[in-house]
């Protein structure tokens, strides 16, 4: 029996993912009308689509870069390149259709590792109700996966460049989790396991806000961006976008009760900065939040407002009002 993916080979590998696929992933239905016309096993996927907006997004994550095996197994591994990708699709009002994926692995990397990578990335395929129809396998010194996604919406796109002076800002999730699950990966200390494995799973296996995404285009709102790189970053570009620059009340943020107690002194820090949450953060006129914003399910939060200063610029300020905006805040490649 093979155990790695050099002693199985290229073919047999793909044979092995396409079964992993079809098995799982052969009764989900496509959304909008889109109909497959030519799935994994040709030169190109094909579907037709009428009477709606296409999408697509791509995402890379590169071992060493992105993510470390000591503190991610590669089913979750599987779940967060997909995840990542879900998220983007959700930003813009969407649903995830299709998924491409291209992975770039070591010869010595064992066929068990990829079949929980795959296992994972099936995962979320169900969860987020999309299919994989395709991709590429290389020979790479360093792993890696790329994941290309198509999704689509019948209702106007969200844009970044929608926001408007006297919008409110608000966002879907919790915010510094994933970067306060990383930090406890790295660095083990002594906490109540439910604690851990609450912030842990928030970094290794996050949820993309697809039905926010979709009651937020159904109910008025037209600028909203998922948070990847972290929140005053992530915002910064919306307001760039936008032309606008906004203000981040720091006291209004929604952070996890165990975050406050795993990390008292560092809590907004990691929340302002911490980057990899993939809830969303939108704006909107007053009237259309307050509208939407009970439909929405916690921990959806109202935290600042739009306003016409310098464009891109975000300021942070605590309950007293004064500036609190850090230096720099979150992902950046070439930093």
């Amino acid at each position: 029996m093979a155990n790695t993916v050099k002693d199985l080979g290229e073919f047999a590998l793909i044979d092995r993912l396409l079964a992993a696929i079809h098995q799982r992933l052969g009764d989900v239905q496509p959304l909008f009308g889109s109909r497959l016309l030519v799935d994994v096993g040709d030169d190109a996927a094909a579907w037709r689509a009428d009477n709606v907006t296409q999408l697509a997004t791509t995402d890379t994550m590169v071992e060493g870069v992105h993510f470390f095996r000591s503190t991610t197994p590669w089913r979750d591994l599987g779940w967060k390149a997909m995840a990542s990708n879900v998220s983007d699709i959700a930003a813009m009002g969407g649903l995830p259709l299709y998924a491409l994926v291209t992975l770039g692995m070591p010869p010595d990397t064992s066929v068990s590792a990829i079949d929980e990578l795959y296992a994972g990335m099936i995962d979320a395929a169900q969860e987020y109700k999309f299919r994989i129809i395709g991709g590429d396998i290389v020979r790479s010194p360093t792993a890696f996966i790329t994941v290309a996604l198509t999704g689509a919406t019948d209702e106007p796109p969200l844009l970044r460049s929608a926001a408007h002076p006297s919008d409110l800002v608000a966002t879907t999730c919790w915010l510094g989790s994933s970067a306060a699950g990383l930090r406890l990966l790295q660095h083990r200390q002594s906490i109540p396991k439910d604690i851990f494995d609450r912030l842990a799973d928030a970094h290794r296996k996050p949820k993309a806000c697809v039905l926010q995404g979709r009651i937020l285009a159904k109910h008025g709102v037209r600028c909203a961006m998922d948070v990847s790189d972290g929140l005053v970053d992530d915002l910064s570009k919306l307001c760039k976008a936008s032309g606008v620059s906004a203000r981040i009340d720091a006291h209004k943020l929604p952070i996890d009760p165990a975050l406050r107690a795993t990390f008292p002194q560092g809590y907004t820090t990691l929340a302002l900065g911490g980057g990899e949450d993939y809830g969303l953060i939108f704006t909107a006129p007053p009237q259309v939040m307050d509208r939407v914003v009970c439909l929405l399910p916690p921990p959806t939060s109202i935290i600042g407002a739009i306003t016409a200063n310098s464009p891109g610029k975000v300021t942070v300020v605590d309950a007293s009002g004064k500036d609190i905006t850090p230096a720099h805040g979150g992902w950046d490649h070439y930093r």
